[in-house]
């Protein structure tokens, strides 16, 4: 077996921490603390996905996790999604203005098109809507024609700018998946801060070549989705491991600064009746607790931004 060649291990941009120039590079330890509102602890982020799956899903490039995964039609599985918009959310909605909770909900420009009744049901509570791309079917991915996907773009956007009333400025690609092009894209569109990039637990400075975004990491191993539907786990497991998070979220704040705690929550998946206690059982912590701070993913954003 012969030996690698050296070019190899060459990289265009080998530097310390990244090869890339996307962001800097950093320990989160050695960040300047940040201190939320109120002198509370911790930043809750409530994070609603409401998606519209298409029945006839081309899957391009892949089968978008929480997608059809039977021969078309797939009745069982696209009624299930479309259950949690109109069934599952209304117990979401209960549930957070029970406990004092204020989420921030990101939809489908697809979906705010065919349902206005829940469109409406959003901009009569005056919460902060972020666009979740066109529908869960329409991914955005390396090798997409930068054409192709900078329209996907600003049809999401504009549309859906139109349709809440609200100017926007978040954003999380279906399956958070994106091409090289994508912060670029939506910076160019008015994005302020997208949730793609789970490689941290702060938000930070991020590079594009349309001017500065912040990437907002939203976490994904504590996703209803994740959780549940993927690893297979019990409700009671997911609020298990949010309490854990949270406890220990806490404890590392009174030394190192304040932290966020960002729940990625699905109407159709804990809006079931058999699990709906679960969230109530975590928002009624959180929602209590004297060290939380409930705010949208905006406040998040801007708070953070202030003190940098």
């Amino acid at each position: 077996m012969g030996r690698l060649d050296k070019s190899y291990l060459e990289y265009p941009e080998r530097s310390y921490g990244m090869d890339h120039d996307r962001y800097d590079w950093s320990m989160l330890t050695n960040r300047k603390p940040v201190s939320w509102p109120g002198d509370k602890k911790i930043a809750l982020w409530v994070n609603v996905g409401l998606q519209f799956f298409p029945l006839n899903q081309k899957g391009i490039p892949f089968k978008v996790p929480g997608g059809m995964t039977k021969p078309y039609p797939d009745l069982r599985h696209y009624s299930l999604r479309d259950y949690g918009n109109r069934v599952g959310i209304y117990r979401f909605l209960k549930a957070f203005d029970r406990f004092d909770i204020k989420p921030t909900f990101a939809m489908n420009t697809r979906l705010a098109e065919r349902v206005p009744y829940l469109v409406g049901a959003i901009k009569e509570r005056g919460n902060e809507v972020v666009c979740h791309g066109y529908h869960m079917d329409n991914l955005h991915y390396g090798g997409q024609d930068i054409k192709e996907e900078r329209e996907l773009v600003k049809r999401s956007l504009e549309k859906l700018r139109v349709i809440t009333g609200q100017e926007v400025k978040g954003w999380i690609s279906p399956a958070k998946n994106e091409s090289e092009n994508t912060p670029d894209l939506l910076a160019e569109n008015g994005i302020s801060y997208f949730c793609d990039w789970v490689n941290d637990e702060m938000p930070y400075d991020f590079r594009t070549t349309k001017g500065m975004l912040t990437a907002m990491p939203l976490s994904t191993e504590l996703e209803d989705y994740f959780i549940i539907l993927n690893n297979l786990h019990s409700a009671q497991d997911w609020a298990e491991q949010v309490e854990d998070a949270f406890q220990f979220l806490l404890a590392e704040s009174r030394t190192q600064g304040g932290r966020i705690l960002s729940l990625n929550i699905h109407p159709w998946v804990l809006g079931q009746p058999h699990r709906i206690q679960y969230l109530e059982r975590v928002l009624n912590l959180l929602g209590n607790h004297s060290d939380v701070w409930t705010a949208s993913a905006g406040e998040i954003q801007q708070a953070w931004k202030s003190q940098q």
